[in-house]
């Protein structure tokens, strides 16, 4: 069979070539497009690695600057809770004063109110004395008949009523 024997000559030239193919697919593939790209992969992962270095130093930045944000937010906090403090313990002293000088005032108002009263007391008592020894005296008049002396009714009657 004539076809058969064709086989092998066919054969023979497509895997001449094929490995000629193959080859040279591998030589311009494997040493020249090959390296291109795994210098391709290795800058893009040092590019990376180095994208990754600067988010960090960055992260470690923000954080110290948050930790120091905090602290003058805390200290400032502080400052302003004496400032209240302090606000508060000068409105209590000048409440003080206050309730001292109106306490004065009130104690002195009393005071005077106090020496009024007695001298209207006084004042009062006096005429209550001098009333009861007149209507002693002329009840005495009227009721004995008899005559006594005002002096002597006004003793009686200051006797009797601080007795």
């Amino acid at each position: 069979m004539p076809q058969i024997a064709q086989l092998s000559e066919t054969y023979a030239s497509q895997i001449f070539w094929s490995l000629i193919f193959f080859g040279l697919v591998f030589f311009v593939i494997g040493r020249g497009m090959v390296p291109k790209v795994m210098a391709t992969v290795e800058a893009r992962d040092s590019q990376i690695a180095t994208d990754l270095a600067a988010a960090q130093a960055a992260r470690d930045a923000a954080d110290a600057e948050q930790s120091s944000w905090a602290a003058s937010v805390s200290r400032q906090r502080e400052e302003a809770h004496a400032l209240i403090a302090k606000a508060k313990a000068d409105a209590a002293k000048a409440a003080e004063v206050r309730l001292a000088t109106a306490g004065a005032t009130i104690d002195a108002r009393v005071a005077d109110a106090d020496a009024r009263i007695a001298a209207a007391r006084s004042s009062a008592l006096g005429e209550i004395e001098t009333v009861a020894a007149e209507a002693a005296g002329e009840i005495a008049s009227r009721l004995a008949g008899l005559s006594v002396d005002p002096t002597t009714t006004a003793a009686a009657v200051k006797e009797v009523l601080h007795g």
